[in-house]
């Protein structure tokens, strides 16, 4: 695969992200609702293609289910719920954003998931199953303080 890094070694996805970032730092600090929030991370699954759609809107669900304290939003252009001091929680990163061979479903240290000294972050995703939704809500719900 070639090189697609320009000549600040920032990819063309990454140098979106980036951009996707400021536009959501913009939001938040003219006080960006919850329903803001929503929408922009609606937008966001609508780009995306159908499998990656697909997944994206069932861990909405589930997300919203198991930890209705978490707002919606977008971070670096990606969906994600966040706490109450808008600190993203967890977050869906689709596989066609970075041309990556795997969609992840990750957390941020906010996420209260520590468990001894080491404990995965992030979960690649190739499509959700029950078992898969059932993870996802467990660890969503422990990463919210549910």
């Amino acid at each position: 695969m070639a090189d697609t890094r320009g000549e600040d070694g920032i990819t063309a996805e990454e140098r979106a992200a980036m951009r996707d970032l400021a536009k959501e730092r913009r939001a938040a600090k003219k006080g960006a609702s919850r329903a803001d929030g929503e929408a922009a991370l609606l937008e966001k699954l609508a780009e995306m293609p159908d499998d990656e759609r697909a997944m994206a809107t069932r861990i909405h669900a589930i997300v919203t289910d198991v930890a209705p304290d978490l707002v919606p939003k977008t971070w670096y252009g990606m969906p994600a719920w966040a706490d109450a001091n808008g600190k993203a929680v967890c977050f869906f990163q689709p596989a066609s954003k970075f041309k990556a061979r795997y969609s992840t479903f990750g957390f941020n240290d906010s996420a209260r998931l520590d468990d001894g000294t080491m404990w995965p972050t992030s979960f690649a995703l190739t499509e959700l199953t029950k078992d898969g939704e059932a993870r996802i809500a467990e660890l969503v719900a422990r990463a919210a303080g549910a």
